[in-house]
């Protein structure tokens, strides 16, 4: 769970305690230690470990750095080694607390936010991001002198990580710690040395570990009943770190450690205890004086516990819960105790402090705030304040002495009390509703974001300042947005099917600019290239276009039509313009496989003005006009089998078949970039989002692998994706996790990786199985040269003329020959990108193919991974019948045969008699006699002697197609390193 490295972390914790602070602070102390693998986890997360050189020696930058090492963070201006880095989060978890690590010279506070954790410095206005995690973080905590951070996640491959606050940098990793689903909760004790973490699978594990110690086992392990309930939050008793307690929604545990052995106790705690309401537990703590301890709960009740008794003839002593009182009326949503206080924080948004005798003596109730998620108080005592310190509530008006605090909603509002002068100040103000909607601004460094709250809020993302912001009360659910290319309007479409022009500036709308003429969600919105066209998609799988008006008398907006042009979801909806003109054109695409061109020129109803099936089997998921990198205009698609094709713009012929990027999940969504002033102005770029990646590819695309580039953003799904107007930034909005991340493009770290993958055909041959000296290349040479013996003549006697290059009618052999069986619909977009490759320079059809070309071609047209077990079932349960003798589904031999000839790219009979003779090995060289009739007797009744009349999932991958006894259930080891993210930088 952790690596080793040089030095232990004991080493480091006893060297630290000897060393000075730049500012003359002492250093040692018991959290000055931290572990020595360092560098091996940067280099397992991708976090710089940097050191500093003095003389031989180099000393790790955890030793030496210091509450100043990263604040204010100053912008590195060194090479990027990465195509993408993560340059801003915007946005946090609602879900997580929020805390306070400096409140003095600079004001500091760390938050989550998707699977990255924020130190946020507002006083310079920068983050520093702790990244690491694959999965979203699920609990976060800080040590008592804010020197250690810890974060950790729930999901596969789940991580707890130990950072050092001042220099970023992680220090400890336990690895799969909670296999049965993560973390839960979890709690530094005070000082430091050991952490309690809570798995959060149906039978939870507690689990303490020593972190500065190198074992990867931790000290104690206990496993705790369901019945208690889901443990979801714990803390060690500040005066004994072998005490511990947690709390579920009803249920309260105490927990005592000794050496390896942890147990628990679970004390009742029942309306009936007290024979009153006790309501939903929130959060628990120890009294500072150790022995007792308190419980909060939703109603505003306090639970007191004391060490009692357990019987009347025992010794031994226990807590239980000995009084119950009404402390507020407002439900208790936080319980925190600093110096002589108990806080709490409530659903009316107010902080209120109270004495050991739970007499109220302070409170905070004017910051109109939603539900208190949490409260941090600073580590460092408030300074004496020259005017006096505030008055507290009681009769003796003493004064009122405590430290500053943050506070955070359940609404993702952060607020900074200056507890002297009672005065707050807003840190953070986010969306805390799934995010869905992000725009760039054409010209201005400008980013528009919207939530399902109706929140509409515009960004600085140079600055990192917000600019403008809109709440819709009426229409709340915002889906889209987009600016048009002029930069004048912004355009918000809504889950009510409402679209709303807004002005950049203000955000606002005349009533005129409120169009409303679906029901639908609407799901996509684009503006023409001169502005004039407005066109939207919707849920109800129909095409909107507006039309601005010239004459300002008239709307501003004119509606031409809705049209139900898709019988499927549409996918994507672009505007563009004809070729050698600049007349606008529309087009959509959708799940259903078909390409629909709409007819703009009737501005008094919307047409269609084709309709093209430009897919078999694949689903199209998004599309692009490709930059003039050639003489032609290509439309560019990506479909779910990890396949992007060029179609040409005005015929719509498929140009070019290649394979796309292969990161676990399909292109959802691509943009080209626009061209860098710091770059090559002839070299261009793209951005791409897949499941929950973010990537950039060179262009042209070849289906060279090394060419792109992709890393994890958002784990629980990215839902947009939207590029800054210089090209520098792409930012991608995470939906469910309430966040945007800002991405830095580093174009020539792309570029030098790509290098790195080889010139010429050297990428292609990493893609045959065993390579350029594999089994499967060596075929492709045999086949290459047979054909061309085949097409000269087996039996000719003649001097062969040997050549490098094979008719492109034998392409079709030489990939069946290789186990790819391509339909005929695929054999023509071979054909035809090959025939055509030159046409437009040379106005010649290419009419064969060298082995180069063909291994291009072979690597961009087969399937980019095999067929699976899966696969083969779901086609088998659409064809077979579920009514059989033995309850086993099967298929009718006769039905089998009839949807062969009549369905899809159909056969005919001499056809199929010809595939199931080669399969069933009747007539393995599958040729023809020189009477051109097939080498098969009785050929009429083959089929039916050789073929059952009922056809069983086995018989038919096993007698009939061949397939092993055991078809493989998982993955190829390729595709299963691709899914589990081992290609992602």
């Amino acid at each position: 769970m952790s690596k080793a490295g040089t030095e232990s972390p004991r080493e480091m914790q006893q060297g630290a305690e000897e060393t000075e602070s730049e500012d003359g602070n002492d250093l040692g102390h018991e959290e000055q230690r931290a572990s020595s693998d360092d560098r091996s986890v940067n280099e397992e997360h991708g976090t710089d470990d940097r050191s500093i050189t003095t003389g031989d020696s180099s000393i790790s930058q955890v030793y030496t750095s210091n509450c100043r090492t990263l604040v204010p963070k100053q912008k590195s201006s060194s090479v990027k080694t990465h195509a993408l880095t993560l340059d801003w989060v915007f946005g946090m978890s609602h879900a997580l607390p929020v805390f306070s690590l400096q409140d003095q010279d600079q004001l500091v506070i760390l938050y989550g936010g998707a699977n990255v954790a924020v130190m946020y410095d507002h006083t310079s206005n920068s983050q520093h991001l702790l990244q690491g995690h694959r999965s979203p973080i699920s609990c976060l905590c800080v040590s008592e002198d804010r020197r250690w951070l810890v974060t950790a996640d729930q999901g596969k491959e789940s991580l707890v990580i130990v950072w050092d606050s001042y220099s970023g940098i992680p220090v400890r990793t336990l690895f799969d710690c909670h296999p049965e689903g993560g973390v839960a909760t979890l709690a530094l004790s005070k000082d430091s040395k050991h952490l309690v973490t809570v798995g959060a699978g149906a039978v939870q594990r507690v689990c303490v570990w020593d972190w500065t110690n190198e074992t990867e086992d931790p000290l104690c392990v206990s496993e705790l009943e369901p019945d208690h309930g889901v443990q979801n939050h714990i803390l060690f008793n500040p005066n004994d770190s072998t005490e511990l307690l947690s709390n579920s929604e009803s249920q309260v545990l105490f927990y005592t450690r000794n050496n390896e052995i942890l147990s628990y106790v679970a004390p009742k705690l029942q309306d009936r205890t007290f024979n009153k309401v006790v309501g939903e537990l929130s959060q628990s703590v120890f009294h500072w004086k150790g022995l007792q301890a308190l419980s909060a709960t939703l109603i505003g009740n306090l639970v007191l516990w004391d060490m009692v008794q357990a019987s009347s003839t025992s010794r031994a002593l226990i807590r239980k819960p000995i009084k119950l009182f009404p402390l507020q009326e407002a439900g208790i949503t936080v319980l925190s105790l600093t110096d002589s206080f108990i806080v709490t924080g409530d659903f009316l948004g107010h902080v209120k402090f109270y004495d050991e005798n739970f007499k109220l003596v302070s409170w905070y109730s004017e910051f109109n705030l939603d539900p208190i998620k949490s409260i941090s108080f600073s580590k460092e005592p408030s300074p004496i304040c020259s005017q006096g310190y505030p008055e507290d509530c009681t009769m003796e008006a003493k004064p009122f002495v405590v430290r500053n605090f943050v506070l955070s909603t359940i609404n993702s509002t952060v607020v900074h009390v200056n507890a002297n002068s009672a005065e707050s100040q807003t840190l953070i103000q986010e969306h805390c509703k799934p995010l869905y909607a992000l725009a760039c601004h054409p010209k201005m460094p400008f980013l528009a974001m919207g939530s399902q709250g109706g929140i509409l809020k515009v960004w600085d993302y140079e600055q990192k300042l917000a600019r403008c912001s809109r709440v819709f009360e009426e229409e709340k659910q915002i889906q889209v947005m987009t600016f048009d290319p002029q930069g004048f309007y912004l355009a918000v479409g809504f889950a009510n099917g409402a679209v709303h022009v807004l002005d950049v500036c203000t955000l606002q709308s005349e009533e005129e600019d409120r169009l409303k003429y679906s029901q639908d969600c609407i799901t996509h919105i684009t503006f023409s290239t001169d502005s004039l066209y407005l066109a939207t998609a919707d849920a109800g799988k129909a095409v909107m276009v507006f039309r601005s008006n010239i004459d300002e008398s008239l709307q501003r907006w004119k509606y031409i039509g809705r049209h139900h042009s898709h019988y499927k979801p549409i996918k994507d909806l672009l505007f563009g313009e004809y070729l050698d003109s600049t007349q606008p054109r529309l087009l959509s695409l959708g799940m259903d496989h078909r390409l629909v061109e709409y007819d703009l020129e009737n501005d008094e109803e919307l047409s269609i003005l084709s309709s093209e099936r430009i897919e078999q089997s694949a689903v199209p998921t998004c599309m692009t006009w490709y930059p003039p990198l050639t003489t032609e205009n290509f439309l560019l698609t990506a479909s779910d089998l990890y396949k992007m094709k060029l179609f040409n713009s005005t015929t719509k012929m498929c140009r070019k078949t290649l394979l796309g990027p292969r990161y676990g999940s399909p292109v959802e969504k691509m943009l080209v970039l626009p061209i860098s002033k710091d770059h090559d102005s002839k070299a261009r770029h793209m951005a791409y989002i897949t499941k929950d990646k973010v990537g950039v590819q060179i262009l042209p695309l070849d289906g060279n692998p090394h060419k792109c580039s992709a890393v994890l953003c958002h784990p629980t799904g990215v839902s947009a994706l939207a590029c800054s107007h210089d090209g520098r930034f792409v930012f991608t909005a995470g939906g469910s996790d309430c966040s945007v991340l800002s991405w830095e493009i580093s174009l020539t770290a792309l570029e030098a990786a790509a290098a790195l993958g080889g010139k010429d055909l050297t990428p292609f041959y990493s893609l045959l199985e065993g390579g350029r000296d594999g089994a499967l290349f060596h075929e492709m040479e045999d086949f290459f040269y047979y054909c061309q013996l085949r097409n000269q003549g087996i039996d000719s006697m003649e001097t062969r003329q040997v050549s490098a290059r094979i008719p492109l009618a034998e392409v079709s052999f030489v990939m069946r020959a290789l186990g790819f069986f391509p339909t005929e619909q695929e054999l023509e977009d071979m054909q035809n990108e090959v025939k055509f490759s030159r046409y437009a320079e040379t106005g010649k059809y290419v009419t064969d193919i060298d082995l180069e070309e063909f291994i291009k071609l072979y690597v961009n047209h087969r399937p980019a991974f095999g067929i699976s077990k899966e696969e083969l079932q779901s086609a088998f349960d659409i064809l077979s019948s579920p009514y059989a003798t033995d309850g086993e589904p099967t298929i009718n031999r006769d039905e089998l045969l009839e949807v062969l000839q009549a369905r899809g790219e159909h056969m005919t009979e001499e056809e199929l008699i010809g595939c199931f003779s080669t399969l069933l090995g009747l007539n393995p060289e599958g040729g023809r006699s020189e009477t051109g009739t097939l080498e098969c007797e009785d050929s009429e009744h083959m089929l039916e002697r050789e073929i059952p009349e009922e056809i069983s999932m086995k018989t038919l991958s096993i007698d009939i197609l061949g397939f092993p006894l055991s078809i493989r259930d998982e993955l190829p080891a390729s595709q299963e390193d691709i899914l589990s993210g081992s290609e992602v930088l």
